[in-house]
């Protein structure tokens, strides 16, 4: 996997919609915290573009990365939010220029679609806060995502164990996103291939029936088979029917994952929560799973 160059002081990072609206005056906050780190910022075109629910039709959307991408003074492409959208102008893109001089992709959520699509082309990328949510984000998760966007640090964490936790050590890339977002790339062009990885997911807003839904379909496929570990990030605001499902959404998780004989690291810091803490796609990652704690490490 090719990892694209650490920024430095005086880089510029461009701000884009791949996906939902942005039109209000929110990125104060983020713009700040880029200026913290000695960084400049680039407001795409997208933002404040206003068309229903998305910044603007696909070809505005697609336009405004591709100028990103190919723009040399560019050195990292930070999406404002999720939503949905970003799968109608994927296929618009030409990543050739990327090719030739890759740089770091930020967002989570709807995001997952061009973290999905880089790997399959060989490039990391980063799944960590938007620019909508850092007047919110926790400290870690601003501090995480410095770190995997200047590396000037390993990245690495341990926290308090999960009473559901499966014990265990595995190594492998990291790969994984939205769950919801994952589902629906299966078959084509961007899905992820899962043999040998450390899978990672996470999900908003859906019906318990749904997560099932999903978990069965990347057993059904061979994903869950093929994995070398799973880190479960947050399941937020999860629904249910006025007939329960019976089981919570780790729980879900728990009764899909018990054939395997892998270890699932639950409840991690990443996702549609305040604590959302970056992650380096592409990157080889080894975790530790044990009674006393759970360790995620990256190695570049």
């Amino acid at each position: 996997m090719i990892t694209p160059p650490s920024l430095k002081k005086g880089d510029t990072v461009a701000i884009v919609s791949t996906a939902r609206k942005n039109i209000d005056d929110n990125l104060k906050p983020a713009i700040e915290l880029l200026k913290s780190w000695s960084l400049e910022v680039k407001i795409g075109s997208t933002i404040g573009l206003d068309l229903n629910q998305l910044a603007g039709t696909d070809e505005q959307r697609a336009k405004d990365f591709q100028d990103q991408m190919d723009n040399p003074n560019i050195k990292a492409i930070w999406c404002v939010r999720g939503g949905y959208g970003t799968v109608r102008m994927i296929d618009l893109l030409d990543f050739t220029k990327f090719k030739q001089s890759p740089k770091w992709i930020v967002g989570f959520s709807d995001v997952t679609v061009l973290h999905s699509h880089l790997n399959t082309m060989g490039y990391k990328s980063i799944h960590g806060i938007m620019p909508i949510s850092v007047g919110k984000a926790s400290v870690q998760a601003k501090e995480s995502l410095k770190i995997a966007l200047l590396g000037n640090e390993r990245l690495e964490y341990e926290l308090d164990p999960h009473v559901m936790n499966k014990f265990g050590k595995a190594s492998g890339e990291l790969v994984g996103g939205n769950l919801s977002i994952l589902y629906s790339l299966f078959g084509s062009p961007s899905a992820i291939d899962c043999h040998d990885k450390i899978l990672f997911l996470e999900d908003l807003d859906e019906y318990l029936y749904h997560i099932d839904r999903m978990m069965m379909n990347l057993m059904r496929n061979g994903c869950l088979e093929s994995i070398k570990g799973i880190i479960l990030g947050s399941m937020t605001k999860m629904k249910d029917n006025d007939i329960p499902w019976g089981k919570d959404a780790l729980q879900i998780v728990e009764d899909v994952t018990k054939k395997y004989n892998i270890p699932i690291i639950y409840n991690f810091p990443a996702g549609h929560i305040q604590d959302n803490r970056a992650l380096i796609f592409g990157s080889q990652v080894t975790i530790d799973v044990n009674d006393s704690c759970s360790k995620v490490s990256f190695r570049f």
